[in-house]
């Protein structure tokens, strides 16, 4: 009985993830339904990060453990972007702050064979902190801001 029913609990989980619907839009985020694929989107990601000079810090993707595991869901990766001078200036102005770094691009796949690249901007992933960080983090932020989104303009163009 016991594995009958860790047996439907895992089809059913398997069934819900297989069946998500892409990122929506939210306040705070940036989302872009793409006809890009998802592996092509995730390469134009990667070197639109280098072209713009940050760093691609992190890469998670449940796709990639479920799949080591036997199991098939949409692809999705969260990739982490930073770079040390921005750590440098965000810890000054408020080492809380930290604990949000790197900011991160998802990347999901979408039916029909396309991609949605979003984002929490990082304004909005630092608004806790700006009691604490002042004008500096405001700063830091706004100018993060245009470079996150001057590398998805790089990522979703031809």
């Amino acid at each position: 009985m016991r594995f009958l029913i860790c047996g439907l609990i895992t089809l059913f989980l398997s069934s819900a993830l297989a069946n998500a619907q892409s990122v929506m839009p939210r306040e705070g985020w940036q989302v872009f339904k793409t006809d890009i694929a998802y592996s092509a989107l995730i390469e134009r990601l990667a070197a639109a990060i280098k072209a713009e000079k940050m760093g691609l810090v992190t890469q998670a993707s449940a796709s990639v453990g479920a799949e080591a595991q036997g199991f098939t869901i949409p692809g999705n990766r969260v990739i982490g972007v930073y770079r040390n001078d921005y750590a440098r200036r965000m810890l000054a102005a408020s080492v809380a702050a930290g604990i949000e770094a790197p900011i991160r691009f998802y990347v999901t796949e979408d039916e029909g064979g396309g991609a949605t690249l979003s984002w929490k901007t990082p304004s909005f992933v630092f608004a806790p902190y700006m009691d604490e960080g002042g004008d500096d983090l405001k700063a830091l932020a706004a100018e993060l801001d245009g470079v996150f989104d001057s590398i998805a303009e790089r990522a979703l163009g031809d």
